[in-house]
């Protein structure tokens, strides 16, 4: 079996199986791994299944794939190689012999096993661009179902750029980086502090780091926790209520 570990800033974002279809990774959309960065071309890089191998291939992208710092075009992946494509890293893990299921008739199914098909590395500019252009969106991930309602979170002390966010995408990252979604101020506050990840209908909560602490309604968390209507949340001095947009 064989995953890929998607990383930002040394907290893994998302775990990917791989399977025989290709698996694309680029800033658009109609990647099945989405990067929101502008150092992240369109499409950006390829992994395949080829002659006993997973292979990742760069498609002529602007920054480069680069493979245990090396840049490449064309390079078969082996255990805990890491790929850095911008400012992301892919580390890549084969826990044995990879037994990849028949390839896919149909290129439009996933090719993560379990997994969301796209991966959205959340930020104000991609969920404007998928607001304003619902057809693209389409797309990337079959849509929504009617119970599947979207989340709210409001401040209610502490210091953010905004008072309210809609948690729209996959994945809400809550820290001082440019990539995070929610992005706390303050001089110490963490550069990812939390991650907010959106499934089957549910909302969950985790820190992103073993050293910052996450309490939900007072109550520090140890790994992730589903989130309720009304529940308030505490991180790194920022406090937010949780609910779901009627």
């Amino acid at each position: 079996m064989a995953k890929l570990y998607l990383k930002f800033e040394q907290a893994v974002l998302k775990e990917l199986e791989l399977a025989q279809a290709a698996l694309t990774i680029g800033r658009l959309p109609d990647n099945n791994v989405q990067i929101d960065n502008l150092a992240v071309s369109g499409h950006h890089a390829r992994v395949t299944w080829d002659n006993g191998h997973y292979v990742i291939e760069d498609l002529t992208s602007t920054n480069g794939t680069y493979v245990n710092n090396q840049r490449i075009q064309r390079a078969a992946l082996k255990d805990g190689d890491s790929v850095l494509i911008g400012k992301h890293v892919l580390t890549f893990r084969e826990t044995a012999e990879p037994k990849p299921e028949k390839p896919q008739t149909d290129k439009t199914m996933p090719v993560m096993q379990g997994l969301d098909a796209t991966v959205m590395i959340g930020s104000k500019a991609a969920r404007s661009m998928l607001d304003q252009h619902p057809a693209a969106s389409a797309t990337a991930t079959p849509a929504a179902p009617a119970h599947d309602r979207v989340a709210l979170l409001t401040v209610l002390n502490g210091k953010t750029d905004q008072n309210q966010y809609q948690l729209t995408g996959k994945l809400t990252a809550i820290g001082k980086s440019e990539m995070a979604s929610i992005k706390l101020k303050g001089w110490f506050a963490p550069k990812v502090a939390a991650m907010i990840t959106h499934r089957e209908a549910k909302y969950f909560v985790a820190a992103s780091e073993k050293d910052v602490k996450v309490k939900v309604n007072g109550d520090e968390i140890s790994g992730q926790r589903e989130l309720s209507e009304g529940d308030t949340i505490e991180v790194a001095g920022v406090t937010m209520t949780f609910a779901y947009v009627e």
